[in-house]
């Protein structure tokens, strides 16, 4: 017989509290409240059960990093009812990974640097170079009037039935329009988080496809998919599958027109 399920203490006595534990112990707060196991919410969001476990303990590092963990805590908030904005909000404050110092912070001069005066343009350099440069133009026209070359040219000009025409390109990938519009499908055969995210970083759709709905997407831009269930779904871009096959654990897809590629 099966023994019921117990859930792991979302603090061991005598451990040192970590950076997030209060976090995980509102997610586990409001599982319990809502009357659902740690399986249950897996089944529901996707997500593993050693990470969930993890995540109620304060311990994120199982997510593969910051944008995973908040996908994470924004779909087991979801599952167990409560609101995850000011969950990700901690976690951005106490555990996000600090931005990168640009370029233009780092090469920017502590006092101001001052620039020295405009000299002023030497006229008589410049007109002694532009004679040398006229000079030379001659010079060149004088010999090249002189030379064979020139006279087969004079020739090719009396008799233009002669002369090459030029050649002109008709091979299809000159003609063949290159397609613009990225119509994207989504079928749910199973339960599966996704995320779309624009090529500006905005977020078109965040949430849970529960198994027999379809979504769709029509952009003029590459976007961003990722699949928590990738084996649960199937994916078409302008008619071609888009997931790769024996895709089975979370998935970032980025999405162009006529093309998938899978994001490292």
């Amino acid at each position: 017989m099966a023994l019921p399920e117990t859930d792991w203490p979302t603090a061991i006595e005598g451990e040192p509290r970590k950076r997030g534990a209060h976090i995980g112990d509102t997610l586990a707060q409001g599982r319990r409240q809502a009357g659902l196991t740690i399986t249950q919410v897996s089944k529901r969001t996707c997500i593993r059960e050693t990470i969930i476990r993890g995540i109620e303990r304060g311990d994120f590092s199982g997510c593969g990093g910051d944008f995973y963990a908040r996908g994470h805590i924004r779909s087991i908030a979801g599952a167990v009812g409560i609101d995850p904005a000011p969950l990700i909000a901690e976690y951005d404050v106490t555990l996000a990974a600090p931005q990168a110092i640009s370029a233009a912070d780092v090469f920017q001069p502590v006092t101001p640097v001052k620039l020295k005066e405009r000299r002023r343009p030497n006229w008589t350099a410049a007109m002694a170079l532009a004679l040398v440069v006229i000079a030379g133009i001659f010079a060149y026209q004088h010999v090249a009037s002189n030379s064979p070359a020139a006279a087969k040219q004079d020739v090719g000009l009396q008799n233009p039935s002669t002369a090459s025409k030029p050649k002109v390109s008709t091979s299809p990938a000159a003609v063949q329009p290159r397609p613009h519009r990225l119509h994207i499908k989504l079928t749910a055969v199973q339960n599966c988080w996704v995320q779309v995210i624009a090529r500006s970083g905005a977020t078109l759709f965040s949430g849970m496809v529960y198994g027999g709905n379809t979504m769709y997407w029509n952009e003029f831009h590459p976007v961003r998919m990722v699949l928590g269930n990738p084996s649960g779904v199937k994916v078409l871009v302008n008619g071609k599958n888009a997931i790769p096959k024996g895709s089975v654990s979370m998935l970032t897809l980025s999405l162009h027109a006529g093309t998938a590629h899978k994001h490292a």
